[in-house]
């Protein structure tokens, strides 16, 4: 049988003339910050002290020592970031330059000091640069020219921390006579019957060819079982499951796993195991032409689905450090907000199994980009050859996980070679349209057919139609945050909206921490340098000035409000295409989490802590929703049900007066169907006078609420907002308490901000809004003891008068 040794003790990084303990899997910045030798530079102004790291050659050394009996060893390298030339006892193994695809070596007898150095990154790209010729590129890094996470070269919410090490596992592999060196599962499920056809590649040793060998596979224990002798390097087994349980995406139904192995016996006993968890589902990208465009709409074990998806960038910019209980704490934070599609960008990396693991658990839908991100890529060599050895791994990798359900071949490159001045730039130049529309297709066509491939996002189906265009297949809609208001979310209804968002500041426990000492202002030097968008205060502070006074000299203020508009804006855009079901078939957030502390467009901030956003899409993202819509003839009331089962709502309608006093009230029998949505007008005399300020709409339905104001908040006759606050202690948990709010006025946007309290407590609910009389109740974690003035410090909501 095989045996296996991890490579994880005894490394040595070279910096100078000094050898530093290195961790392994880790890269030279983490052991760099575990010596002393460089400031952590995501705190204050440290990431430009640091830029010198990436500009350095690095050296990796471990003594490799080996007593094996086996046939053959192998140097195995998950990961190398990135352009690397490998020596063991001085002699040469090899080179890689591709941090996303793995590497293996055949060193058996071989022993001595293995060293593997690092080039700089930007001397490889510069190397290949020189060969390739000059691409454009939305930054001004040379991300294109080098198989390496384009993000950690900046990106308009990211550092520019150029990393460099053994970023995944290391290890000697010893084996004899023949390994499993590649396993394909093709997972079908039809008229209830899970199909497994196992595709099995096998590598022999000199001794071992042609020697009859057996291949069987199994799933679940012992139900289903397959077996072949193999004489060449290759097999295929095929399993059947009766009755097999289909997976689901969260919220329509369960996720169950089957264990698939596969052996290799010789005539000694097993040579090689394999073992995976996969899921039986079917899933489809309807594509077809209709009277509102081409569509984009996802369809799994039959069931035509809206999509309730968030972007995915790498947890942290030094991505070794992403441990798989980070994974799993923030994908459950995903499904808490009820997201069951999670987009990883292709300007990021191929994930961990850890996060697809954790994704097929948790019912999360993933769209997997390649990685190509903003630039135009060259398709000479060498960067033709990585590209598609890169591509075969990792569909490859991720083909066994029943929640990667689609394939993207770039983020916004067809896009930027029609609308961003590359076209003439080019000048006949290669680009990365061949990676995207030929060799990609291809690569997933011939490795994985039972999942759909699409060449780009944005992306119309063809060049027939705008790359961008919102009636034909994927939107990124960004001209609502770079120039309009989010009211603009609602003049369109694209097919899918694969990118949109709005921007917020972190949490202030985590500006606290990354920004020590400093006295917080909109433009001060820590806030400024942690806010990477161009223009992006700007942007912000004209986003809060169309619905709010802009706050001077009032950080607190500014903070709170930046951070509601952020909410407001995507819950806008959600409630609105969610109400056009099925002409909009998805909508996926820009974006879920952060990579360091940032101003940025994430739910979740780079501390782990939610904003008001990520309550937001729990509540916009629930099964359920009820929204009041802006119309040509008054608002429109939108009942939307994506859960399986109908929805009899009976919903209150009630206009109030800005003190308080009822002016009308209106119920509605409203039947919905299963995943589906109806639209109604808001009946006479329910609704308030178009432009008034002293009159506003109220929706509520099986506790869910609705509102709709006339006029922007700063024009609004709000009166000044008087609550009561109280604290309860919750029973056998010293570490939380109940915070009850009782309202004596109208309270808009009512926030607590736990974090105010303590830099771990978390509060269980994001802004809401109470009418006189209305009361709250929230949960407040890891705080310990508060009073009420405590609480009150940390409480905010809208006030202008």
């Amino acid at each position: 049988m095989k045996d296996t040794t991890q490579l994880t003790e005894g490394w040595s990084l070279r910096h100078g003339d000094a050898l530093l303990d290195a961790r392994v899997p880790g890269c030279v910045h983490t052991d760099l910050l575990a010596a002393g030798v460089i400031p952590d530079p995501f705190v204050g102004l440290n990431e430009t002290e640091v830029a010198w790291v990436g500009r350095q050659e690095w050296t990796y050394t471990a003594r490799l020592a080996h007593d094996s009996a086996h046939e053959r060893t192998d140097l195995v390298f998950d990961g190398l970031d990135t352009a690397a030339h490998i020596t063991l006892g001085g002699e040469p193994v090899g080179t890689t330059r591709n941090m996303h695809r793995g590497h293996r070596f055949d060193v058996t007898g071989r022993t001595g000091e293995l060293e593997v150095r690092f080039a700089s990154a930007y001397d490889e790209a510069a190397a290949v640069r020189a060969v390739t010729g000059e691409r454009p590129n939305v930054y001004p890094e040379p991300s294109q020219y080098i198989r390496k996470m384009a993000c950690g070269f900046g990106w308009d919410w990211g550092p520019t921390l150029v990393t460099a090490g053994i970023w995944r596992p290391v290890r000697l592999e010893h084996w004899s006579t023949a390994r499993i060196a590649r396993v394909r599962p093709l997972v079908t499920v039809a008229d209830g019957t899970g199909r497994v056809e196992v595709r099995l590649d096998l590598e022999r040793t000199a001794r071992g060819e042609g020697r009859p060998l057996t291949a069987s596979a199994r799933v679940a224990g012992t139900t289903a079982r397959a077996e072949t002798t193999v004489t060449g390097d290759g097999a295929v087994l095929r399993l059947e499951v009766p009755d097999a349980r289909l997976w689901w995406p969260r919220g329509h139904g369960d996720q169950p796993l089957y264990d698939l192995e596969v052996v290799l016996t010789g005539d000694d006993g097993p040579l090689d195991t394999w073992r995976r968890r996969i899921g039986f589902r079917t899933v489809v990208l309807d594509r077809s032409a209709d009277e509102h465009g081409t569509g984009f709409t996802l369809v799994v074990n039959g069931v035509r689905l809206f999509a309730r998806g968030v972007n995915w960038i790498p947890d942290d910019v030094l991505p070794s450090r992403v441990t798989p209980e980070r994974y799993r704490t923030r994908l459950t934070q995903a499904a808490e907000a009820n997201v069951d599609l999670v987009r990883v960008w292709g300007g990021g990396i191929y994930e961990d199994d850890a996060f697809y693991d954790t994704c097929d658990e948790l019912g999360l839908m993933v769209w997997q980009d390649f990685l190509f991100a903003c630039s135009a890529y060259p398709e000479e060599q060498p960067l033709r050859g990585e590209v598609e050895a890169e591509a075969r791994d990792n569909v490859v990798r991720l083909m066994p996980h029943p929640s990667l359900v689609l394939w993207n071949g770039n983020n916004e490159n067809l896009w930027g070679f029609r609308d961003w001045g590359w076209e003439p730039a080019l000048a006949g130049d290669s680009w990365g349209e061949g990676y995207y529309l030929g060799l990609l297709p291809r690569i997933v066509a011939e490795l994985d057919p039972t999942r759909p491939y699409t060449a780009g996002s944005p992306w119309s189906g063809s060049w027939d139609h705008h790359p961008n265009d919102p009636a034909h297949g994927t939107h990124h809609s960004w001209e609502v945050w770079n120039r309009q208001d989010y009211a603009e979310y609602r003049a369109s209804v694209p097919r899918f909206v694969a990118e949109f968002g709005w921007q917020a500041p972190p949490a202030l426990a985590t500006l606290r921490r990354a920004l020590p000492g400093e006295r917080l202002a909109p433009d001060s030097p820590g806030m400024l340098h942690h806010q990477k968008a161009e223009d992006g205060n700007g942007k912000l502070n004209r986003g809060v000035e169309r619905h709010f006074p802009l706050p001077e000299d009032d950080f607190d203020r500014w903070h709170y409000l930046t951070q509601i508009v952020q909410a407001r804006a995507v819950a806008a855009g959600i409630e609105h295409w969610r109400a056009h079901w099925p002409v909009c078939a998805g909508t996926v957030v820009w974006q879920l989490n952060d990579c360091w502390p940032v101003s940025s467009w994430a739910a979740i901030d780079g501390d782990g802590r939610p904003k008001p956003l990520y309550h937001e899409l729990r509540r916009v993202y629930a099964d359920r929703l009820l929204t009041l819509l802006p119309g040509a003839d008054g608002p429109v009331l939108a009942v939307v049900n994506q859960s399986a089962e109908p929805w009899h709502a009976s919903v209150t309608l009630r206009r109030q007066a800005a003190d308080g006093t009822p002016l009308h009230r209106a119920v509605l029998d409203v039947a919905v169907e299963p995943r589906s949505v109806v639209r109604l007008p808001v009946p006479d005399g329910a609704a308030p006078a178009a432009g008034s300020a002293k009159e506003f709409l109220v929706a509520d339905a099986d506790g869910l609420r609705a509102l709709h104001f006339p006029v922007p908040d700063k024009d609004f006759a709000y009166p000044r907002p008087r609550y009561d606050v109280t604290v309860e202690p919750v029973p056998g948990r010293e570490d939380r308490v109940d915070v009850v709010v009782s309202a004596h006025t109208l309270v808009r946007d009512l926030l607590l901000q736990a974090d105010r309290l303590g830099p771990e407590a978390t509060a269980d609910r994001g802004p809401q809004t109470l009418l006189p009389g209305e009361r709250t109740r929230i949960r407040v974690s890891g705080c310990g003891a508060r009073d009420a003035s405590d609480v009150r410090s940390a409480l905010f909501c809208v006030d202008t008068a």
